[in-house]
């Protein structure tokens, strides 16, 4: 059953945008959640990804359950590695990070994976990750040990994208980074959309409701807030 993905091709071919909030587990205080969940469901959110680039998966399985207690999103892990997965959530962006060369994070987390996903009903939405120059180095930067494909060569993004989909990609991840200095530009944005024909997400540096839209308007399916969801919860008052 592919509930999540399916929900994201039907709003695809309607032209329905989403939005997901990024939650960090290493930035989560299990005692003042509810506070954090109650302005989620306030907001436009249509689901939540949880994960982050150096988490070590302690408590995973108490935050998610939590998260589950008090709202009614789809929780779709966004791992860096095998033991950011948690049975409790619905889902689970299965990530190759076509951006860079180092056959951990294109192969071998993936392999290692493979028993925990086993044991688990997740639904699991092969995803090209790219990373994307921002100004900075960021946290995928550093954990992976890769460099980030340069805003510059446009085409090379696209066609590594457009890979991505034959592959066997079922979604594209363009990523600046948590805390991006800056975020994916648009005309990349645009450029990967009209080469692929599967969903787009976008994600990293994104610091208000109007670059959201932008992001939308360039041919992002689904933007993803975190960091500045983080600092400020009422972001979408």
């Amino acid at each position: 059953m592919r509930k999540i993905y399916n929900q994201i091709l039907d709003s695809k071919s309607k032209n329905q945008k989403l939005l997901a909030i990024l939650l960090d587990p290493d930035k989560l205080d299990l005692g003042s959640m509810d506070a954090l969940i109650s302005k989620i469901n306030q907001s436009p959110a249509t689901h939540i990804f949880v994960g982050g680039s150096s988490f070590e998966g302690l408590h995973l399985d108490d935050i998610i359950q939590r998260l589950k207690e008090k709202t009614e999103l789809p929780i779709v892990l966004f791992p860096g590695n095998p033991s950011q997965i948690s049975a409790e959530a619905d889902g689970i962006l299965f990530l190759m990070l076509l951006s860079g060369r180092n056959p951990d994070y294109l192969v071998e987390h993936q392999i290692n994976s493979v028993p925990i996903l086993e044991k688990t009903n997740l639904e699991i939405i092969s995803t090209g990750y790219i990373l994307i120059e921002s100004g900075a180095e960021t946290a995928v930067e550093r954990v992976s040990q890769t460099k980030p494909l340069s805003k510059t060569n446009i085409d090379y993004i696209a066609q590594t994208a457009k890979a991505g989909e034959l592959i066997g990609n079922k979604i594209i991840y363009l990523e600046a980074g948590s805390g991006a200095q800056n975020a994916v530009p648009l005309e990349i944005i645009k450029k990967v959309s009209e080469r692929i024909s599967i969903p787009l997400i976008v994600g990293g540096g994104i610091r208000s409701k109007k670059q959201i839209e932008k992001a939308y308007n360039a041919g992002a399916d689904l933007v993803v807030i975190g960091t500045a969801f983080e600092n400020d919860i009422n972001f979408f008052d």
